[in-house]
């Protein structure tokens, strides 16, 4: 056997563990085998898909919360391409967003929504008109828009300031905040202006709205999560030779004489060469070896938040439209979920979903019911002689991490000091917020830095200057 061909055998006998089945690691894992690695996932749930999973309650598939995800986010895109669901969450033609306010002497009924323009003056038109703030409040919006297309988001300044301080100094109303910026801010961040990074929520409005036309068009799954995150994405890393392994929670981390990696679980040891952490920060505060970062202990600095979901099942259809953001209540967007969950027998299923629920994450069922249904009915007429079959909550109490200001120079690369050893998830150093994109990037970020140390070619991946 020739010095290139015991090289070769070598190479191919290149194994990986990927700890955590989200968005992350499944993405992790695709691009760790599909370089030809023998991958293993591990799993300690008795599914994968992370925190954007379904369940099943009686007849209904249930997700555990309402996500989407936008034009611009091209690596989830890339994620649904990979296991065959692009088809099953499909995006707008153009972005529309119904927006009622409730708070103003009679409801009205605005709309956020781009026309066929270059970049601003694909939003001019619906500025122009909408409804919800004065004409002088429209004015300086856009004012505000264009200071915030010349902000750098390369600046390291703009993560100690928080968005609110920023809005205030640049002509921004309460009113302006409340209908425009926290509209968008709350559902993409999980926090409102005055408790966000100037750094992380520029780059929300500069990628999505101002950056292409078309960035800011709405996709969602029109069937449970778990077809695409679980069913899918299972199929897919089983077409690529990844032996994946639920409930099966680790335990520990060491490093071996040879210098790889062994990785208890409850039930077995497995020995790698690479190993890719796709847990919470705390999770992998805990596996992570010491001297394995340079500050391991500002993960535990990185704060989370919580976001609440309400189900409510009508015995009849009480919204028209797939969607819509609320104003001058406590509800916050509102979704049609009928056809997805298998609902049969003419009723309609909403999902409500709450962020910054920090307040109500622990309310009782029956308070949240007696709050929100009669809200309900004040922005759904039909709703007023609907009987309510169901209502029930999911609590997601660490949702996303916490975008506060300073919260840039916590989340760490995917790299660490120990060789062999990386970390992925939505809480890393992406520049994104803790969205569907930032962990499908993480996990990208992940496979590309243990191929580039292996020598293996990555071009496969999502890169993301793509």
């Amino acid at each position: 056997m020739t010095a290139q061909e015991v090289q070769a055998d070598s190479d191919a006998r290149r194994s990986a563990v990927v700890v955590g089945g989200g968005l992350a690691g499944i993405t992790a894992a695709l691009g760790l085998a599909d370089a030809g690695l023998s991958v293993t996932l591990l799993e300690g749930r008795p599914r994968l898909g992370g925190l954007a999973f379904s369940f099943r309650r009686g007849d209904l598939t249930v997700d555990n919360g309402q996500h989407v995800y936008l034009r611009c986010c091209t690596a989830y895109r890339w994620f649904l391409d990979r296991v065959d669901g692009a088809a099953l969450a499909p995006l707008q033609d153009r972005l529309d967003v119904p927006v009622l306010d409730v708070a103003a002497p009679s409801p009205r009924l605005g709309r956020l929504r781009r026309a066929g323009l270059p970049v601003p003056l694909h939003l001019a038109r619906s500025l122009a008109t909408y409804p919800h703030l004065s004409l002088a409040e429209r004015a300086k919006v856009g004012r505000a828009a264009l200071a915030l297309k010349a902000l750098d988001l390369a600046d390291p300044a703009l993560d100690d300031e928080d968005f609110g301080s920023w809005l205030a100094r640049h002509g921004q109303s309460a009113r302006a905040v409340e209908a425009l910026w926290d509209l968008v801010g709350i559902a993409t961040l999980n926090a409102v202006a005055g408790d966000s990074s100037l750094g992380l929520a520029a780059m929300v409005f500069k990628t999505g709205l101002l950056s292409e036309p078309g960035a800011a068009d709405i996709g969602w799954a029109r069937v449970p999560l778990g077809d695409l995150h679980d069913r899918l994405a299972r199929l897919a890393l089983d077409k690529a030779g990844v032996r994946t392994e639920l409930r099966a929670k680790v335990a520990g981390l060491s490093r071996t004489e040879a210098g790889g990696w062994r990785v208890r679980t409850d039930g077995e040891e497995l020995a790698a060469d690479t190993v890719v952490l796709a847990v919470p920060q705390r999770e992998a505060h805990e596996l992570l070896p010491d001297g394995a970062l340079d500050a391991k202990d500002q993960l535990l600095e990185i704060g989370t938040a919580p976001i609440l979901n309400l189900h409510v099942i009508y015995d009849r259809k009480v919204l028209r439209q797939p969607f819509f953001a609320a104003l001058g209540t406590p509800v916050q967007w509102v979704f049609d979920r009928t056809e997805a969950s298998g609902l049969s027998g003419g009723g309609q299923y909403l999902a409500v979903s709450q962020s910054v629920a920090q307040n109500e994450i622990e309310t009782p069922v029956a308070e949240l019911r007696e709050r929100y249904l009669p809200e309900l009915k004040r922005l759904l007429p039909a709703a007023r002689g609907a009987a309510v079959r169901d209502f029930f909550v999911t609590r997601e109490r660490t949702a996303t991490f916490a975008p506060a200001p300073g919260v840039g120079r916590l989340r760490p690369g995917p790299r660490t000091r120990a060789p062999g050893l990386y970390l992925a998830g939505a809480w890393t150093d992406t520049k994104w917020p803790a969205t569907m994109e930032s962990a499908v990037r993480s996990g990208a970020a992940a496979a590309r830095a243990a191929l580039g140390a292996l020598g293996r070619p990555h071009g496969h991946l999502f890169e993301e200057a793509a």
